[in-house]
């Protein structure tokens, strides 16, 4: 094991770990809410271990991070695996040291709760409550079965409101597939996009109308960033610096106001669940499986890879535990 080294301070420029991460996260591809994730969790690694070098350390230390997460920390599942995940990435891709099997980690109970689903009745109250972007998205969610990124990451040439389709790009797993567009909001959709559009034209009158393209797209049609079809369907209301380029651009609504609007109109309707926008996506499943739809149509429109990850609505589906009538109702008959 090796010997401990002097405190490595992740501010200083040498080494520039934390760029090094930023680097190869980007020469890969993957997104800004990754690369934000990622260096958060080498960051925590570091200071864990007393600012020591990661060079230094090795798969007892990962180890022993990973245990006090789940031990300590008390963290979810799916939080400790982002971590390890995170890890392996910093050892594998940017140390280039391959670290052996961690059978040594205390993992995190698995939890395995039934999603939160809004009747029918509950989802009309909660749209009705909302108005502006954040209610049109919302109406999205639902009405498409998207995830809430999915919904304001949404882009021109992804709506087509004549065949009542919406392309989901690059969704998780980066994946694409095609859902419905519920034909109630193709004149929303139609007007919003034009305000969208002459926003677009205001922004290319100023110098500015680029829009963030992913991966290489950008070197490979340089003229796409300022042209129509690549916009955002819903933009943000202001100019921002991009974290990566230092180019300032329209980004997409941030969807921390969707998550707003959810909260506050929860408040405004008195509904007692802890519902999300993510909950109008199980909502979405779960209504669909009740009028009759089978669940492979319904894999294909949430995009799920496995049928089994679908299943978990028949669960929800089972009225009263498993559809049983409870013998209390039958003692007056």
């Amino acid at each position: 094991m090796p010997q401990a080294s002097q405190p490595f301070d992740v501010a200083t420029p040498q080494p520039r770990l934390l760029d090094r991460v930023r680097h190869k996260i980007r020469v890969k591809h993957y997104s800004i809410r990754t690369e934000k994730a990622y260096v958060d969790w080498v960051r925590r690694y570091v200071h864990f271990h007393g600012l020591r070098h990661p060079e230094r350390l090795g798969a007892q230390e990962v180890e022993a991070f990973l245990t006090h997460l789940a031990v300590e920390g008390n963290v979810a599942a799916a939080t400790q695996n982002q971590a390890k995940s995170a890890l392996l990435f910093l050892y594998k891709e940017v140390l280039g040291i391959d670290l052996p099997w961690l059978d040594g980690v205390t993992s995190a109970k698995q939890s395995r709760r039934l999603p939160v689903v809004l009747t029918q009745r509950e989802v009309a109250r909660l749209l009705d409550a909302t108005s502006g972007l954040p209610g049109l998205v919302m109406r999205l969610l639902y009405g498409a079965g998207l995830r809430l990124m999915e919904g304001v990451r949404l882009r021109v040439k992804d709506v087509d409101l004549s065949r009542g389709e919406l392309l989901v790009r690059d969704g998780k797993g980066a994946k694409d597939r095609v859902t419905v567009l519920p034909a109630s909001l193709k004149g929303p959709l139609a007007e919003q996009l034009e305000m969208a559009r002459l926003q677009h034209h205001r922004d290319l009158r100023d110098g500015f109308g680029s829009v963030y393209l992913p991966h290489a797209l950008a070197r490979k049609y340089p003229t796409a960033p300022r042209e129509w079809m690549w916009q955002y369907v819903f933009p943000a209301a202001g100019l921002s610096v991009d974290p990566r380029s230092g180019e300032r651009r329209r980004h997409h609504l941030d969807e921390q106001l969707v998550q707003r609007a959810v909260r506050e109109a929860l408040h405004a309707t008195r509904i007692s669940k802890p519902a999300t926008p993510h909950t109008l996506r199980h909502s979405f499943a779960t209504h669909l499986l009740e009028s009759g739809y089978d669940i492979r149509t319904v894999q294909e429109l949430l995009g799920h890879s496995d049928v089994r990850t679908t299943m978990i609505y028949t669960h929800v589906l089972n009225k009263g535990g498993r559809g049983v009538a409870s013998p209390l109702d039958r003692l007056g008959s």
